[in-house]
């Protein structure tokens, strides 16, 4: 354990250190695809009966009319899974011959054209989603926006930071000594995120449909199952969100300035291709926002964010650099099938000790080509993770992946034994335990089990997944909300759905002014 590590731990292991290590909050964003009994993608409109996808606080919809997406309030400790399983139950009793699909991967999808863009009405905030998500069609295909996964929303308590600020004597405002907190936590999760995608990628193979030109690398499991022996995580390769344009973005995060400086860049800066195809097409008609690199700043598909809460109509980048970071998004998680939500308390509870780690260990620049070096790390795993003998960059050094990933686990012990202290429990210690037996066998993890359990069914990863999907909805139906759940949520649809009708009714500027003004806000 280095010695700044040892110096916070010991500093929070005090009577006032340690009601703060529970008094952060802690959010879960997860997607999921629609699909008919059969398994095919739905080609319904996004449900009435869940409200409007544009104003429901939770249930909405990402890229595609067919893309749930569940959003938890920020909640202290695993709260957020309480909330998250209240949004499935509701939902699956809304949604009428049709089931949650229960991978990351997609199901067997149609023709491109046939894909539906997410709708959002006639507002202008809703047309100008909808243009966006055009954009992201034009510039990455369909195909690839029906991947699903999970984002995990993680914040300390600030007393913790002014805490730590007090004792390492740093003068300045709170805030942003917070921000660079969070940002050094960033470069350590870029260091070592690699290891999360071994004990929890679960998406080492797919249905063929997904792949529009041909295999490539993949190996071929059956007539409609693709795949790779040793990947934890396709979603997360290179077959997953890749352009050339973002690989043009290298954001850096050895401090807010020169990330916000980057994606301020992107947001402003043309992208040839992208500018001879311009924002309208042959007929007049809008085809993306901006012929810039990114469109908006959240069209940067990084495995993690610093963010910020933002006030009505204020763009993510604008609230970074007025207010500093708030909290960090995780955003590399895959959806686990055998779980009905996607993830657990086993998995939430380690990713709470891993982010901790991250944000009390020391955090040197990412220099000397480490930057590089992390991502190349990450990409070795993902596609060859649980290979024998895999060998990662530790700073310039090889290193097998099993000894550096129990390097890690034994560094974070003090934190999960710190967590269990402080709760009077023995939660955090159990869940190490589980992920060194990763280590140990691989035959444990996610994506082997995918892998296994394909291999013995011959069913194709099509027909695990729906079998999986009918699992999760007959275990959600088991347990109906009860009538007070099921009001609120009642009350919530019939909300959300007045907030629409009175945001269309509301008199509009023009659209390529709304647009304009919107796209000049980051500046």
């Amino acid at each position: 354990m280095n010695k700044l590590l040892h110096r916070r731990l010991a500093l929070l292991d005090t009577q006032e250190g340690r009601p703060l290590l529970s008094a952060g909050l802690r959010g879960i964003e997860r997607e999921a695809l629609r699909v008919t009994l059969d398994g095919e993608l739905a080609q319904t409109p996004h449900p009435k009966a869940l409200g409007s996808a544009l104003c429901h606080p939770q249930i909405t919809t990402d890229y595609s009319e067919s893309l749930l997406e569940f959003i938890t309030p920020a909640l202290s400790g695993t709260a957020c899974l309480q909330e998250l399983e209240r949004i499935h139950r509701f939902t699956l009793s809304r949604l009428q011959n049709e089931r949650l699909w229960s991978a990351s991967m997609p199901c067997p999808l149609p023709a491109e054209a046939e894909i539906p863009i997410a709708r959002y009405g006639n507002s202008n905030i809703g047309k100008l989603k909808y243009i966006y998500r055009k954009g992201l069609a034009l510039r990455y295909g369909k195909t690839m926006q029906c991947i699903a996964g999970i984002h995990y929303n993680f914040s300390l308590d600030e007393r913790l930071f002014a805490l730590l600020q007090q004792e390492e004597g740093t003068c300045g405002d709170l805030q942003d000594y917070q921000s660079r907190c969070y940002i050094a936590l960033i470069r350590n999760f870029r260091r070592y995120s690699w290891l999360l995608m071994y004990l929890f990628g679960a998406s080492p193979a797919l249905d063929r449909s997904f792949m529009r030109n041909g295999q490539g690398e993949l190996k071929k499991l059956d007539e409609q199952t693709l795949y790779l022996p040793w990947a934890t995580s396709l979603r997360m390769s290179d077959l997953g969100y890749q352009s050339a344009a973002q690989r043009s973005l290298t954001p850096c995060y050895n401090d807010l300035t020169s990330y916000t400086d980057s994606l301020h860049r992107a947001v402003s800066t043309p992208w040839p291709p992208y500018a001879a195809q311009g924002t309208h097409n042959a007929s007049g008609k809008w085809q993306q926002l901006s012929c810039n690199i990114l469109q908006i700043e959240n069209e940067y598909y990084s495995s993690i964010r610093p963010k910020r809460v933002t006030e009505n109509g204020e763009r993510p980048l604008s609230a970074l650099l007025a207010r500093g970071v708030q909290y960090i998004e995780v955003r590399c998680l895959d959806i686990n099938p055998f779980l009905p939500l996607g993830i657990d308390q086993t998995q939430a509870r380690f990713l709470e000790v891993f982010l901790l780690y991250c944000a009390l260990q020391d955090s040197p620049l990412l220099e000397d080509g480490e930057c590089q070096a992390s991502t190349d790390n990450f990409l070795q795993t993902v596609s060859r993770g649980r290979e024998p003998l895999l060998m990662l960059n530790q700073r310039g050094k090889p290193v097998l992946l099993r000894d550096w990933g129990q390097q890690i686990l034994q560094q974070c012990a003090p934190i999960a034994e710190l967590l269990d202290r402080a709760g009077g429990c023995n939660l955090y210690n159990p869940v190490l335990a589980a992920q060194r037996a990763k280590l140990e066998d691989p035959a444990q993890t996610p994506s082997a089990r995918v892998l296994d359990e394909l291999r013995q069914n011959g069913e194709g990863f099509a027909g695990f997944a729906l079998k999986q999907s009918a699992k999760h909805a007959a275990y959600f139906a088991e347990k109906p909300l009860n009538p007070e759940q099921q009001a609120a949520f009642e009350a919530s649809i019939k909300q959300s759905l007045n907030e629409q009708s009175q945001l269309e009714a509301a008199k509009q500027s023009r659209f390529d002014d709304f647009v304009s003004a919107w796209l000049g806000s980051a500046k």
